[in-house]
């Protein structure tokens, strides 16, 4: 299922920005951009991931701008480590050796770009690569995004419901 073309209208320009702070030799700082098609407004959250309170917190702030804005949409996009394909079999023999990914010599830097809809939710993982002569730009690949409706976790299900989602008989 493809992302349909009013919300690629407003993530793809997002997408390009991201790409130019990496190309420019800059981090992407995590963010998530909440839009409303019925106000035309986008509200930029910045996500704290520093330990699991202020990602709590994050989505607190995210869900309250999203219901603040009505929004039909959030986008976040997070630099963040992920492991090669020939790894991912020994995920959990990663863990108990190193403790985190970040510590896995072979990790890979990617950008993380999540799109939530009300039609779904449609992900990409770009990996971050060396713009070469430079040792700190960085680039990325246009992104191959993936419908995933079964999103779990604190960033998941952060839109409002709108009363046409609400199931019939009920309550409020």
């Amino acid at each position: 299922m493809q992302i349909p073309p009013a919300y690629l209208r407003h993530i793809e320009p997002i997408v390009a920005k991201a790409k130019g702070f990496l190309e420019n030799g800059e981090a992407l700082t995590p963010i998530a951009f909440v839009g409303s098609f019925t106000n035309n407004t986008v509200i930029p959250v910045m996500l704290d991931s520093s330990n699991d309170d202020t990602k709590d917190r994050s989505a607190t702030m995210i869900a309250a701008a999203a219901t603040q804005a009505d929004a039909d949409y959030v986008f976040t996009v997070i630099e963040a480590w992920a492991l090669p394909k020939k790894y991912l079999n020994r995920v959990e023999e990663i863990y108990e050796k190193y403790g985190s990914l970040a510590n896995f010599p072979h990790r890979l830097d990617v950008a993380s770009f999540t799109l939530e809809t009300r039609h779904g939710t449609w992900m990409a993982q770009c990996t971050i690569l060396p713009k070469p002569p430079s040792k700190k730009r960085r680039t990325i690949m246009p992104p191959q995004f993936v419908f995933g409706d079964a999103a779990q976790g604190r960033f998941a299900n952060l839109l409002p419901v709108k009363d046409e989602q609400l199931p019939r008989n009920t309550l409020q």
